[in-house]
């Protein structure tokens, strides 16, 4: 698989540091995991932002990266970022106790 038939909609740096990772089998076989899921269910977020989190900012301007482990699962929630959800979306009760806690 190249990274061609991927065509993540990320920023340039990102497609080079992960360019490797996007040919591994192992993401292949993700990949394919993903659309035979989508075929049965609701997958979020939405295929074009899967990859919403590399598109924000250059590989090279990250200083921490930080993995969110419960997506959100409601419509409009998901948008590729952790811990946010889109403008004009409720926040779930988790993002409100992120920034309750930040205050």
């Amino acid at each position: 698989m190249s990274i061609s038939t991927v065509n993540p909609q990320i920023e340039e740096s990102w497609k080079k540091v992960l360019a490797d990772e996007f040919r591994a089998d192992y993401f292949s076989t993700l990949k394919s995991f993903l659309i035979e899921e989508k075929k049965r269910y609701t997958v979020y977020p939405p295929g074009e932002k899967i990859f919403a989190a590399f598109d924000h900012t250059s590989f090279e301007s990250v200083r921490v990266v930080i993995i969110g482990q419960d997506p959100y699962h409601g419509a409009g929630q998901a948008h590729g970022l952790c811990f946010s959800v889109p403008q004009g979306i409720r926040k779930p009760p988790s993002l409100v106790n992120i920034f309750k806690e930040i205050k």
